[in-house]
């Protein structure tokens, strides 16, 4: 039966699996992967088509993977496939800018050799991420994938919830329901969950740089008054620019053509790297953190940006979510190989006792930093000057510091152990 057919068939009947995962994004992709690996069936409902998913331009969007999520993609059997392609980030250098916005030369650096499991991290460029899971998903008998799919109702009972598709007579039984739509879940409001949070004002202008010089490996991130800059290391030579401004200045720098954008990004960037051209496209993202409440509800679970939308500013975002779906999925595994009830309101606490103080704390001392480092005030200047010197001579904090931007501190969950 052709593919057609088969889409024509899903939209008529009832659909019984063990979890239904709302968003075919990053995060409901390698849930379900995650879920496959340990026996159990997912469907994915994505309001989106899932050919967006698929392509494999250059874009120049990458996200840096830290080492447990590098661990995890490993244990997930990913690793192979995109570590021919993946960026090692060897050192990490971060300064303060001035009132002047050039990096000052106190800079905090944090070496290659100061952490014994390897690189802190990789860079994955998200033309070759996207695309592998999404041939992962193809496995027909463990993962039904709906794309351009919307749930209108949901019907929870004792022992699982019965989710309505909009546009058919489809309906998905499952045990339990991962939200993974993003901020703001449209889903986790439906469950009742509220969220607190607010606009930053900021917005992340993002792109991929080609340059004349070799990046070595090294990432930087720069603290500007506007808002962080990342200049972040991709195979060959380029990187990727994360660039925070005021969301006042993004629409005049994003009308901008691609030379005068570029006349506006050298004084932030710097010559260090020789000459840069842009390669790929140039992308704006509106800041905003939403913290939701709770991660779980009555047979509904939530991960990743649906649970946490936090500020860039040090590139967690993605990380905390693997680290969400890691958790969840041992608490899931473990529940199931003793003969629990895994969508049970007694399992599913012990997600939000494991998760719920990192998904407020992250995003709330990530903020912290943002208001510490975007603004122009003289007398804070000097005191961020002096702190990154002082840290960078006290090498057991820098450590510390070092393991919790690898992701390797806490109670790591199965998959990145």
């Amino acid at each position: 039966m052709d593919k057609h057919n088969d889409a024509i068939i899903l939209r008529f009947m009832t659909i019984t699996t063990d979890i239904a995962i709302i968003g075919g994004g990053l995060a409901g992709a390698v849930m379900a992967v995650c879920a496959r690996a340990h026996g159990l069936k997912t469907c994915i409902i994505d309001a989106k088509p899932s050919n967006i998913q698929s392509s494999s331009d250059f874009d120049g969007r990458s996200y840096a993977m830290a080492h447990s999520s590098v661990r995890m993609l490993k244990a997930l059997e990913l690793w192979d496939d995109l570590e021919k392609t993946a960026q090692p980030i060897f050192d990490i250098k971060i300064s303060n800018g001035g009132v002047a916005e050039i990096p000052s030369p106190s800079m905090l650096h944090f070496a290659k050799y100061d952490l014994e499991e390897g690189p802190m991290g990789h860079m994955i460029e998200d033309r070759h991420l996207r695309p592998l899971l999404q041939n992962r998903l193809k496995d027909k008998d463990e993962i039904i994938y709906l794309d351009q799919t919307q749930v209108i109702g949901q019907n929870t009972g004792p022992t699982s919830t019965e989710l309505s598709i909009k546009g058919g007579k489809t309906k998905v039984k499952a045990k339990l329901v991962i939200a993974a739509d993003g901020r703001k879940s449209a889903f986790a409001a439906k469950a009742g969950i509220a969220y607190s949070g607010w606009d930053y004002a900021q917005t992340s202008l993002v792109c991929a740089l080609e340059h004349e010089k070799p990046h070595k490996g090294v990432a930087y991130q720069h603290f500007m008054p506007p808002g962080p800059l990342a200049i972040l290391p991709l195979n060959k030579n380029r990187s990727s620019v994360v660039w925070t401004e005021t969301t006042e200045n993004t629409e005049t720098i994003m009308s901008l053509n691609d030379e005068a954008y570029l006349d506006v990004l050298r004084p932030r960037f710097g010559d260090f790297l020789g000459n840069i051209a842009l390669a790929g496209k140039r992308f704006a993202f509106p800041l905003e953190m939403s913290i939701a409440k709770r991660l779980v509800a009555d047979r509904v679970a939530l991960v990743a940006d649906a649970a946490h939308g936090m500020h860039p500013i040090a590139g967690q975002g993605l990380n905390a979510g693997m680290r969400d779906i890691a958790a969840l999925t041992q608490i899931i595994y473990e529940a199931k190989q003793r003969g629990e009830d895994f969508g049970s309101t007694t399992v599913l606490s012990r997600y939000q006792e494991w998760r719920g103080f990192d998904a407020t704390a992250l995003p709330l001392a990530l903020d912290g930093l943002n208001r510490l480092f975007s603004n122009r005030s003289r007398l804070l200047q000097d005191i961020r000057t002096l702190g990154i010197g002082l840290v960078n001579g006290l090498p057991n904090l820098k450590r510390c510091l070092m393991r919790e931007a690898a992701g390797l501190s806490g109670e790591l969950p199965h998959l990145m152990q």
